[in-house]
C-alpha cells in the first residue's frame, strides 16, 4: 500500500526490500566475507549473527569466506549475492534468474533456501525460466510474454 517508485535503492532497503540481480551481482574483487559485510552497511546491529546465519544456509561460503569472490564459480557467486540479499534482514525478497548458469545440483539447494525462506515469512518475487521448480514452492505463479501479463495462478 505503499509508493516506492520515488524512493532511492537506499531508502528502498530501509523498508525491507532486497533485490539480487541476474548478473554484476558480487564485489568480485572483495572476499565472500567482505561482499556480506556490504550488505549490511544500513544495520546498525552487529552482523556477526546474520553471517553466521548466512553461512549455515550456505556452509560452502564459511570455508570460502576469505577467498575473492572473483575466484568463485558462478553458483557460488549466486550464494553470495543471495547472502547479502540476506544481509538487511529483509521482508521482500526479489530475485531475477537465482539459479540461472548454475548445475543442476545446487539449482535444487537454491531451490531449498528459497523454500525455507518462503516459510519463514519472507515475501519473495522471482522470475525464472524454471516454472516447475517455482511452482512448486510458490503461493502464486504469474506469467509474462514480452512485458504482458497472460496468466496469474
Amino acid at each position: 500500500g505503499k509508493d516506492i517508485s520515488k524512493l532511492t535503492p537506499q531508502d528502498r532497503v530501509k523498508e525491507g526490500i532486497s533485490f539480487v540481480p541476474q548478473t554484476r551481482n558480487v564485489f568480485t574483487g572483495l572476499s565472500v566475507q567482505e561482499n556480506l559485510e556490504m550488505g549490511a552497511y544500513l544495520r546498525e546491529e552487529s552482523v556477526h549473527e546474520i553471517i553466521n546465519e548466512i553461512y549455515e544456509l550456505f556452509p560452502v561460503l564459511k570455508e570460502k569466506k576469505f577467498q575473492i569472490v572473483g575466484e568463485l564459480s558462478g553458483g557460488q557467486r549466486q550464494q553470495v549475492a543471495l547472502g547479502r540479499a540476506l544481509m538487511t534482514k529483509p521482508s521482500v525478497l526479489m530475485l531475477d534468474e537465482p539459479t540461472a548458469g548454475v548445475d543442476v545440483e545446487l539449482r535444487q539447494d537454491m531451490w531449498k533456501v528459497v523454500e525455507s525462506l518462503r516459510k519463514t515469512g519472507v515475501t519473495i518475487i522471482l522470475t525464472t525460466h524454471y516454472i516447475e521448480e517455482a511452482e512448486a514452492i510458490a503461493d502464486r505463479v504469474g506469467v509474462i510474454n514480452q512485458g504482458e501479463i497472460i496468466v496469474v495462478d
